[in-house]
Order: structure tokens, then sequence, then C-alpha cells
């Protein structure tokens, strides 16, 4: 009797005992196979937003040069070149221009919320954090935020009361041609072009930041698609 009660206890045991540990491991695979899930949902929306973010930034850089090509018309303007009337308006605007870029963080935000550990892989969490914390806030803080760059605000005060006397305007009010400058005072010439030197010092430095954020998405592009795969 001894030796058959031992085995039913036996059997019930190691019944009980297999029953707990397979639904430990259903419950561990399934935590794992969900956190994994959602580790690569969520890489998907950083690397579809890096790929807007790069998208945006091309659109500035776009920008900046066609503002250094408003630098250059307005530098022989000043030196009594002939430059080209029929788009002095939008070379104009262009000079003083601003461009604040749109950063897409919804990725970002969706890893912080559930946890930056979601990216089991520390090498790419850290490129990622190093990104968004780092890289792109010099692109913001370049375009919005550091005062010496701010080309509007800075500039165009200046540059506009020594020129405005040369500024014709049609009907409507908008500008049509800005006449040959040659009564500026030679400081006053030197003037301008010292904040055109200046303008062009400060979008070159820009560009140069761009590229080098931009081939840093690049990479990393890169490695969340490895991930991925």
């Amino acid at each position: 009797m001894k030796k058959i009660n031992w085995r039913k206890y036996t059997f019930e045991f190691l019944s009980i005992f297999i029953a707990v540990v397979s639904a430990f491991a259903l419950t561990n695979w399934n935590a794992n196979r969900n956190s994994k899930h959602s580790e690569q949902k969520i890489l998907l929306e950083i690397k579809n937003g890096l790929s807007r973010d790069i998208q945006d930034f091309n659109g500035n850089i776009f920008s900046h040069k066609l503002s250094l090509r408003a630098n250059t018309v307005f530098r022989d303007l000043v030196q009594n070149k002939p430059i080209p009337q029929d788009s002095i308006g939008l070379f104009y605007i262009s000079l003083f221009r601003d461009y604040t870029p749109i950063i897409n963080r919804s990725g970002y935000e969706s890893l912080k919320a559930n946890g930056l550990k979601t990216i089991s892989n520390d090498s790419l969490r850290f490129q990622i954090i190093t990104l968004y914390d780092y890289y792109h806030a010099i692109i913001e803080k370049l375009e919005d935020d550091v005062t010496e760059m701010q080309s509007f605000e800075n500039y165009f005060a200046s540059i506009n009361r020594l020129l405005h006397p040369y500024m014709e305007f049609d009907d409507v009010g908008h500008l049509k041609m800005i006449r040959t400058p040659e009564k500026l005072t030679e400081a006053e010439r030197k003037e301008i072009l010292s904040y055109l030197w200046r303008l062009e010092t400060n979008r070159k430095y820009k560009l140069k930041r761009y590229d080098l954020v931009i081939n840093t998405i690049k990479d990393l592009e890169t490695k969340i698609e490895k991930e991925l795969q």
C-alpha cells in the first residue's frame, strides 16, 4: 500500500509541477513575444519618423542655399554690380529668412512611454537617445534658440535702413526693384558687407550641422533596418 501511494503522490506532484512550470513558461514566452512586438512596432515608428526628418532637413538645406544665393546677389548690389531684378523680392525675403526644423518625435516619445529598455539592443538604444537628445537638439537650437544665429532679428532692420531709399514698389506695394545704391558712403557699404559676411558664415555653419545630423540619421536607419530583419 505504501508503494502504491508513493507512486500515486509522485505522479500527482509531477503533474502539478509540470503544469505550473508550463504555465510559467507560457506566460514568460507570451510576455517576451509581446515585448518583442512592441519593440519592433516602436522601431518601425522611429524609422518612419527619421525618413520624414530627412525630408524636412533637406527642405531647410535647399532654403539655406537659396538664402546664400540671395547673399551673393546683395553683395553684388552693394558693390554696384548688375543683379537680376525679376526675382529681387524673393531674394530679399530669402536673405533674412530663418528655417525652423519640424522634427517627428512620435516614435521616440512612444519609446520613452514604454520604457527605454524596450529596445533590447544596448548600442541601438544609446544611438537613438543620442540622436534625439543631442544631434536633433543641435539643429533646433541653431535654428530657433541661439541669438546670434537669428538672421531676421539681427540683420533685417540694419540692412533695410540702408537700402530702403533705393527700393521701388509697384501699385500694390510689392517690391519690384532695388536701384544700385551709388550714394552709400564707404562706411555704410562696409557695414552692409559685414552683415552679409556674417549671414553667409552662419548659414554655412548650419549647413555643416545639417550634413552631420543627416549622416547620423542614415546610419541609425540602417541599424534599425537590420534589427527589424
